[in-house]
This record gives C-alpha cells, sequence and structure tokens, in this order.
C-alpha cells in the first residue's frame, strides 16, 4: 500500500509515542507499505523540528533533528509532484500533500489535520487518521 504522510503527523510519530507513533513502527515492518515523500514536504518537516518545543522533545528522546530526519529518509521514496490546476483544500498547504499523494500514486493519505480529514478523500486517495489507518492495515494481508 502506498502512502503519504503530512508532515505534521509524521513530525509527531517521529517524536512522540501514540497512535501515529505506532502507525509509523507498523508500517516500517509492513512488506506491502510504501512511505512517500517530497523535497517541499522534507522542508517543511526540517523547519518545524528546529522550532523550541522540537529541541526540547529531541533532548528527551536523546536524538537530534539530524537524526530523525535521516532515519525518517531510510523509509521514504521520494517524488516530485506537479502543482494543482486548481485549490483543494482550505488550507492551501494542504494541497502539496494532495499533489504528492498523486505523484506517488498513493493509496492513502495519513494526517490528524482537519483540512484534509473533511475531504475524506481526493482523487481516490482515502485520507485517514492514524487510527483508521492502523485499521486499513490491519485488514490487508
Amino acid at each position: 500500500m502506498r502512502i503519504v504522510l503530512d508532515t505534521n503527523f509524521a513530525f509527531s510519530a517521529l517524536l512522540w509515542r501514540g497512535a501515529m507513533h505506532e502507525l509509523l513502527t507498523h508500517l516500517r515492518s509492513h512488506p506491502t507499505a510504501q512511505l512517500f515523500s517530497s523535497p517541499v514536504l522534507l522542508e517543511e518537516l526540517t523547519g518545524v523540528l528546529t522550532r523550541p518545543t522540537a529541541t526540547r522533545q529531541l533532548a528527551v528522546i536523546g536524538k537530534t533533528a539530524r537524526d530523525v530526519l535521516a532515519d525518517y529518509l531510510t523509509i521514504v521514496e521520494l517524488v516530485e509532484p506537479q502543482p494543482l490546476p486548481a485549490p483543494v483544500s482550505r488550507d492551501p498547504d494542504d494541497d502539496h500533500v494532495l499533489a504528492c499523494a498523486l505523484a506517488a500514486n498513493a493509496a492513502l493519505i495519513v494526517t490528524g489535520d482537519r483540512d484534509l480529514l473533511d475531504l475524506g478523500s481526493f482523487r481516490q486517495i482515502r485520507i485517514l487518521t492514524a487510527q483508521e489507518a492502523l485499521a486499513a492495515l490491519a485488514s490487508r494481508p
């Protein structure tokens, strides 16, 4: 299953425990799961990892932003999405997540972002929470 993680989802999954981290751990070991990202999403993640909240949490878990980003890069494939021809989400920044999913030919976008979740799907790409994605993966061989 081809999956794109929203930046804030990836950030939370990498630094904190809970459903998001559980999903990321599951995806790492799931033989049919492939994660995709883009240079724009990675740049956004890099910026988020340098904020004070992230810096404090990185100190708690004994890692640097560089460590976390390097680890994430080992599990994602990069795609170069084309901009969407017209805005789709209420938040224009979220359109890049949608464009990334299109470029990756993804089946799922996983997010906690209400603007994306309210879409439900985009061009047959399901947009799910961590719990919904875990359930979807559990039902697959």
